[in-house]
């Protein structure tokens, strides 16, 4: 049986109105204390309730063949019932002061993380941690029924790459032209090249020279290491706002020491790094773009050669390396992969080395149109 998923207080309500016996629902975060009355003309059998406040009359009215979930004491919701944005995880920052970052819920997560340990050993933290990347995965697949996958397109490399370094501004160009050509893009939503690909989707519909006016200002505080590194987004979020374009950032509190890009304007943060490095992947059914990065890409390109090898969800997407002598000169792999290709230690692999914007958008595009979209 397939529970269906109520989420919104509206949805709660519609959900119980004139229904008298409810099945098959998973309720997901929500307060039944503000619709009791309503709640109580009902039955409910089989249903999930998760981190939702029950009020003691429907609890003693029974709801004994369902599976009750309590919240959970720690300092992030184990039951988040959508993906995060700027304003959840960044609230609490006071732009033109740096140091209020200290007070925002991503740090207080992180701190939280760290003093529990990266790999706790109290059986309560790893529940939370587990179920509350249950639910980022949960709320994402969500958000990504809007989209055809073979148009989610991610964008892999370093996130020591400086804002005012010329590939900055090429990674946000690219993003910025497959936005507005109907792509979602997505990356592990950190910065440097990640934040690239997120400034670029903001900027989308938009022209070339509010972008790079925009990375000037960025630009002053050049690496995430800089305090006015978040600061400075927030500038630019408030010169340029409302952006009518979407994106999906994928960080991680593993690496929680560079906070994530608000330029995304959806974002699921997870604690486990596996599965959000996997899964990050795994969306990119439209591509994936591989910029000059570190150990993390270089990684990332042998993950995405492995599910595309094995077909591991029915055929293989692009890899796109940009930077030709990055990848065959100063970090050779592309001549590495190519060649296993030629001796059949790889099949299916589609693989290309691009220079410009032009060439990049024409290998994921020629994808697309491959595949009728």
């Amino acid at each position: 049986m397939k529970y269906t998923e109520i989420e919104t207080e509206t949805e709660l309500i519609a959900t119980l109105k004139g229904a008298s016996r409810i099945t098959a629902k998973a309720f997901q975060n929500l307060n039944f204390a503000t619709v009791e009355a309503l709640a109580l003309q009902n039955t409910f059998h089989d249903c999930l309730f998760l981190g939702c406040i029950i009020p003691e009359s429907l609890n003693a009215r029974g709801i004994k063949d369902c599976l009750v979930f309590p919240s959970i004491d720690v300092p992030f919701n184990a039951f988040i019932n959508s993906l995060y944005t700027k304003k959840m995880l960044y609230g609490a920052y006071m732009p033109g002061k740096p140091d209020s970052y200290q007070n925002t819920h991503d740090k207080i997560v992180y701190d939280h993380y760290i003093k529990s340990g990266k790999e706790a050993d109290d059986i309560k933290e790893t529940l939370a941690r587990r179920l509350h990347d249950h639910a980022i995965t949960d709320a994402m697949y969500d958000f990504l029924e809007g989209y055809e996958e073979k148009k989610v397109v991610g964008i892999m490399g370093g996130h020591g790459l400086s804002r005012g370094e010329e590939n900055f501004l090429l990674i946000a160009k690219i993003s910025k032209k497959l936005t507005e050509s109907g792509y979602l893009m997505v990356s592990g939503g950190g910065p440097g090249a990640m934040e690239a690909t997120h400034v670029g989707a903001w900027f989308a519909g938009r022209s070339e020279r509010d972008l790079q006016e925009a990375i000037r200002i960025l630009a002053e505080a050049p690496d995430f290491k800089d305090k006015w590194w978040l600061d400075k987004a927030f500038e630019v979020l408030d010169r340029y706002p409302d952006s009518a374009y979407k994106s999906l950032g994928v960080p991680t509190w593993l690496y929680g020491h560079e906070p994530p890009t608000p330029f995304a304007s959806h974002i699921a943060k997870y604690f486990d790094n596996s599965v959000r490095e996997d899964g990050l992947l795994t969306i990119a059914k439209g591509g994936i773009i591989f910029s000059p990065g570190s150990a993390g890409t270089i990684q990332e390109v042998f993950q995405e050669a492995t599910q595309n090898h094995y077909l591991s969800f029915e055929y293989a997407s692009p890899m796109v390396f940009l930077n030709s002598r990055y990848w065959t000169v100063e970090v050779p792999i592309y001549p590495l992969i190519q060649k296993m290709m030629e001796e059949g230690k790889y099949k299916h692999l589609i693989l290309s080395l691009c220079d410009t914007v032009e060439e990049v958008i024409r290998e994921i595009e020629k994808f697309s149109k491959e595949n009728g979209l």
